[in-house]
């Protein structure tokens, strides 16, 4: 069973964290400050840690720093009420590996924690080519086949469907597509995401073959890696 590091110092928070990720079937460790956090994050026997950004003590910041210095590699996923794009840069530049603002639904919280073991666990990624199923991108050429035959993609369409490759099996949210392939928050009174998906299905799909990308209702999309 996963284990996940949650460095929380507000206590509902934590719970909240703790409790989800639970329902998901992860062991779930909290701790409520930085040199605590430190300290068993260097254990190095965690699948993912959730972080907050701003931690008594040491920061998250300067906690994610140090333990990238140390050469550990567990994917690390901030949780800041800092939402503006620097604070974002900053994080992420520390050697966070996902950046989620405070407040946040607690499904996508569970679903980016999902991703990054996925990532970290599983690279979907050899040499140049990326593989789910019937589909096959060349990271090289930026080039799309499904069964053999190319597709033709515009390059958004080509970096929503690398995405949904790399996480195969899971579901993204519309907020991780926003965030991944336009690099902005997710605007919900505007429906590109929904737009763009409707594109790239006429792309790949096949007449009398299944539809690789299923809409997962109020949530957002998954990618069959068997189909």
């Amino acid at each position: 069973m996963p284990r996940v590091l949650t460095i929380e110092d507000d206590l509902v928070t934590a719970e909240e964290i703790a409790t989800e990720l639970r329902s998901h079937g992860f062991e779930v460790d909290r701790v409520g400050n930085g040199e605590d956090g430190l300290a068993m994050a260097a254990r190095g026997d965690y699948a993912v840690i959730t972080l907050d950004r701003m931690l008594p003590g040491i920061d998250g910041l300067a906690l994610v720093t140090a333990l990238r210095r140390q050469g550990i590699t567990t994917p690390v996923l901030m949780i800041s009420a800092l939402s503006d794009v620097d604070e974002r840069v900053r994080g992420l530049r520390a050697g966070g590996d996902d950046y989620l603002t405070k407040p946040f639904a607690s499904d996508e919280m569970a679903a980016r924690v999902e991703v990054l073991i996925r990532r970290h666990g599983q690279p979907a990624v050899t040499g140049n080519q990326l593989r789910a199923g019937e589909l096959e991108l060349d990271l090289m050429t930026r080039t799309a086949r499904r069964a053999g035959e190319e597709i033709p993609l515009l390059p958004t369409e080509f970096k929503l469907l690398e995405f949904l490759v790399r996480n195969a099996g899971q579901v993204v949210t519309r907020t991780m597509l926003f965030q991944e392939v336009w690099g902005y928050h997710f605007d919900p009174g505007t429906n590109l995401i929904d737009v763009h998906i409707g594109r790239l299905r006429k792309r790949i799909d096949q007449p009398g073959r299944a539809q690789p990308i299923r809409t997962v209702r109020g949530t957002g999309y998954v990618l069959d890696d068997h189909v």
